[in-house]
């Protein structure tokens, strides 16, 4: 749970930019719902890399592991697991 809530404090961080009144769900596609850009998928990534202290590569790199606070949980617990 600790995960879910580091990477929700995240990214409300950089939706507070765009609107203050938006409540993100953790299943809620953050790109499709326009919380945040595409330069943010970046950042997202950088983010978690530094965050939780692992390398992505470029397989890693599907926009479906970082689309939701879910998928991102999902992502880092199979990461961990291989």
């Amino acid at each position: 749970m600790e995960q879910n809530n580091r990477i929700r404090a995240f990214i409300e961080a950089n939706m507070a930019a765009i609107d203050e009144e938006i409540t993100l769900n953790d299943s809620d596609n953050i790109f499709e719902n326009g919380f945040v850009d595409s330069m943010f998928a970046m950042q997202l990534v950088a983010f978690i890399e530094n965050e939780f202290a692992i390398q992505l590569s470029n397989e890693d790199l599907d926009l479906r592991n970082f689309n939701s606070v879910e998928n991102v949980v999902k992502f880092l617990d199979n990461k961990k697991n291989s």
